[in-house]
């Protein structure tokens, strides 16, 4: 069941949001991915300094080719940092992920179109975890 205006807070409903992506992730499941990832959402980062910029089409082969950090036994080290509101049809968050060894801060751009939530972009920032746990 997709949150929906009506079963639950709108905060409630892009947090929920959020844990699905987090799992399509931990368990590189495309399915629960394509559940939270509007069709047309856009995929970029540039953390390497060039830009890599995906399509769905293009992001989720990704995911289902590489191992899931569920199967490599990875500790979850998921986390919502922020969920902010630009009106009643637009939000924000910020999150943090890790995937082996690359911790992720991901931006993701929500918004609530066909009676649900969806994501509309993230733009993200990779670094190695080793290098996160010296800060």
């Amino acid at each position: 069941m997709s949150p929906t205006r009506e079963t639950t807070t709108p905060f409630a409903a892009v947090a929920r949001v959020i844990e699905l992506y987090f799992d399509g992730l931990y368990h590189s499941d495309t399915e629960r991915l394509a559940r939270v990832f509007h069709p047309k959402a856009v995929y970029a980062s540039a953390s390497d300094g060039t830009l890599l910029y995906r399509t769905m089409a293009d992001y989720f082969p990704v995911v289902e080719r590489r191992p899931s950090p569920a199967s490599r036994g990875e500790a979850r080290r998921d986390r919502i940092r922020s969920i902010e509101f630009a009106g009643p049809v637009t939000a924000r968050a910020a999150v943090n992920c890790a995937i082996g060894d690359t911790y992720f801060t991901d931006f993701l751009s929500l918004v609530f179109v066909d009676d649900r939530w969806q994501i509309i972009a993230k733009v993200f920032h990779g670094e190695q975890l080793a290098d996160v746990g010296s800060r």
